[in-house]
C-alpha cells in the first residue's frame, strides 16, 4: 500500500477515480452524468483541499480529498476505495495513515441515505481512536450542513 499526494503529474488518476466515486453516490445524491458521461465533482483539488491517491501493488485503488481549514484542522471531503480492493481493511489502513500523517483535529460527514458509509466510518473511527489513545474517542452527531442538508458527523482530535 502506497499513498501519494495529488499533484499535476497524477491529477488525471485522481479525476478518473473521482468519477467512479461520483457514480457510486449518484443515486443518493440524485446526480446524473452530463452529455459527455461525466459527473460534476462536488470537491475540487485546489486552494485548501488536497488529494491523496492509494496504490495497491502499483494499481490506483482509491482516493481521498482533505480540506484543511487550518494546518491542524481537517475535513474528509471525499473518500473512495475501488470495489475490487474493498477487502483486508485496505480503506481503514489508508485513512488511518492519512490521519496519522496529518495529525490535528478531524471532521467526517456522511449524507442521508449513505448508511454503508456511516457504518464504515463508525468502524474506522472506533478502532482508530482506541488504537491511538485519542482521549474521549470520537463524537458523533447529526448536523444540518448548508451544502448537504442533515448529515451524520463524526469528530475527533489528536490533541
Amino acid at each position: 500500500m502506497q499513498i501519494i499526494k495529488v499533484d499535476s503529474s497524477n491529477k488525471h488518476v485522481y479525476m478518473n477515480l473521482a468519477q467512479a466515486y461520483e457514480a457510486e453516490f449518484s443515486k443518493i445524491m440524485q446526480k446524473k452524468p452530463d452529455e459527455d458521461g461525466l459527473f460534476p465533482l462536488d470537491t475540487q483539488i485546489d486552494g485548501n483541499v488536497s488529494g491523496y491517491l492509494l496504490y495497491v501493488d502499483g494499481v490506483p485503488a482509491g482516493h481521498t480529498a482533505i480540506a484543511n481549514e487550518t494546518p491542524d484542522r481537517h475535513e474528509v471531503c471525499d473518500f473512495y476505495v475501488v470495489p475490487y480492493f474493498r477487502k483486508n481493511k485496505v480503506g481503514k489502513r489508508f485513512i488511518s495513515q492519512v490521519f496519522n500523517n496529518l495529525g490535528g483535529s478531524w471532521e467526517i460527514k456522511q449524507v442521508a441515505g449513505a448508511e454503508h458509509a456511516v457504518k464504515f466510518w463508525r468502524d474506522v473511527l472506533s478502532d482508530y481512536t482506541s488504537d491511538n489513545d485519542i482521549a474521549g474517542g470520537y463524537v458523533e452527531d447529526s448536523y444540518d450542513d448548508e451544502q448537504w442538508g442533515v448529515v451524520t458527523r463524526q469528530r475527533f482530535s489528536h490533541d
